[in-house]
């Protein structure tokens, strides 16, 4: 299988014409490639240029057209507000969509923040940009960046992020020979992406806004093996001629050995994000109230907090992070609950301020559904039925290892996501169970990473068996009342049945 070839370019302002001008060039030369990603301003900067936009985003019918899959997420500029709230209603839009809005045949919006898999590379985005303003396109609110802080916990290796502005101090540690002249690092940069970098460690960070080319020195990660290459792209059609595209082949890190992630070339340094913040930072931080910075401690897990600053006690509260990616680190110790029904409905396109808040701010101009979808089922019904079938589901369920009627002395090894155990009534001798350690009601719910793990079980026991004669076949045993996931592994003897 060939890797993936990628395109990437800074900001668009509308002149897609020079864009896929030069698009085509490359691609004649040193394609084909798979796609195209547009970091900072998408949208023109003057109503002077609408009419070259527009024949892009009206295709079809003798118009220009987009010449290979394009994603953006500069949702801001001239004629914005109207291409996206049409896009927005479209019925192909509706649901749970972090793969792009479609706008036109081979254009989409990453719209807000999400994480999606194309050709093998895991991508990450953050749309718009910074603001006070409370905007509907353009910028990106609190729950975008806390989405992106509950992505950051997920296993594996992030191949792309892609945001509009640069991070703060992303100069930091670099050699200042290759800086670009006149950089001034308080202008089109963002320190809540700097803050956000550092955590989800992404191999590739791509950024806008600023105007100008920079290929930083790659720098390694805290507590990962892997290091990053930033690269900020200069605007389509600068009259200064600075690279405005860029193109990648990049193996994704799903498939690369240790060794291939880990290697390290010369000229890495350390990360930018780790020196002592300067003094404006300072002055920013210490403006921060007691009750902020205490929240900022759990922002990893308990982000729906933040919400949350009235009424009864936690117990009520849904955990953001379960909800957007269906685990949580803190497991037992989670002071918030852990909703499957409020997760399915998630990822059935119900709006997530509507499952934790019981309302949406966005109301009518909202991309998601803005009822519970259970015929008929009344939200405060629902959520009182959840609390109380779920404030004790890892507590009852027998192969939840956080409940106290788990059977310990049953078990013979656990792993990072599954475990295996004796079962309590075997069908035959030498009966085994693999068995998840998430709370989850089939294996096919469960992360690609976790699979490999479950593989690697399965083998062994195989081989285990093999060697002492027998053979292993191995089942999933799913009903819609089983809440568990687990695999059956049932022996037989191989001389047996061929005497047979």
């Amino acid at each position: 299988m060939s890797t993936p070839r990628i395109l990437l370019c800074g900001d668009v302002l509308g002149r897609l014409n020079q864009l896929f001008k030069r698009v085509q060039s490359v691609n004649k030369s040193a394609g084909p490639f798979d796609a195209l990603f547009c970091v900072g301003q998408f949208f023109p900067d003057s109503a002077e240029q609408l009419e070259e936009f527009t024949d892009y985003i009206e295709g079809g019918g003798g118009r220009s057209q987009i010449p290979l899959p394009t994603y953006f997420i500069g949702d801001y500029g001239v004629a914005a507000p109207k291409v996206l709230s049409t896009a927005s209603r479209n019925s192909a839009n509706l649901g749970f969509k972090m793969d792009g809005f479609k706008i036109c045949d081979n254009l989409f919006w990453l719209r807000g923040s999400g994480k999606f898999t194309l050709h093998g590379l895991s991508v990450v985005y953050l749309s718009g940009r910074q603001s006070s303003n409370g905007q509907h396109f353009g910028t990106y609110s609190q729950d975008d960046v806390d989405a992106l802080r509950a992505l950051a916990e997920e296993p594996g290796v992030v191949d792309l992020f892609l945001t509009n502005e640069w991070p703060s101090g992303v100069t930091n540690r670099a050699s200042a020979s290759d800086i670009p002249a006149g950089f001034l690092d308080t202008t089109g940069s963002d320190s809540s992406v700097s803050e956000l970098v550092a955590e989800i460690k992404p191999r590739y960070h791509f950024a806008g806004t600023k105007g100008v080319f920079y290929a930083r020195e790659p720098y390694s990660n805290v507590d990962a093996v892997h290091v990053t290459r930033f690269f900020g792209l200069a605007m389509v059609g600068n009259k200064d001629k600075q690279k405005f595209i860029h193109a990648i082949s990049p193996t994704p890190a799903s498939t690369m050995s240790a060794a291939e992630i880990s290697m390290k070339p010369p000229n890495t340094t350390l990360s930018p994000y780790t020196l002592v913040v300067d003094k404006t930072a300072l002055e920013e931080v210490t403006k921060r109230s007691t009750a902020s910075v205490s929240d900022s401690q759990y922002w990893r897990y308990d982000v729906s907090h933040k919400r949350h600053k009235s009424g009864s006690g936690e117990g009520n509260k849904l955990c953001f992070k379960f909800i957007y990616s269906g685990s949580c680190p803190r497991g037992e110790k989670c002071n918030f609950q852990h909703d499957m029904d409020a997760r399915e409905q998630y990822l059935g396109g119900v709006c997530l301020d509507f499952l934790i808040k019981g309302k949406c701010e966005r109301g009518p101009d909202c991309n998601f559904k803005h009822n519970l979808q259970n015929e008929g089922e009344s939200h405060s019904r629902r959520r009182r039925g959840s609390e109380n079938d779920n404030g004790n589901r890892s507590k009852e369920c027998w192969f939840c290892l956080s409940s106290p009627n788990v059977e310990s002395h049953l078990i013979i090894s656990i792993g990072e996501f599954y475990y295996c155990a004796l079962p309590k009534g075997p069908l035959v001798q030498d009966h085994v169970l693999v068995i998840p350690i998430e709370h989850a009601p089939c294996t096919l719910s469960l992360t690609q990473q976790s699979n490999s793990e479950l593989v690697k079980f399965q083998n062994s026991l195989k081989l285990y068996y093999k060697n002492r004669g027998k053979e292993a076949i191995l089942f999933e045993w799913i009903s819609k009342r089983s809440s568990h996931a687990n695999i059956q592994v049932v022996i037989v003897n191989v001389f047996r049945c061929l005497m047979k």
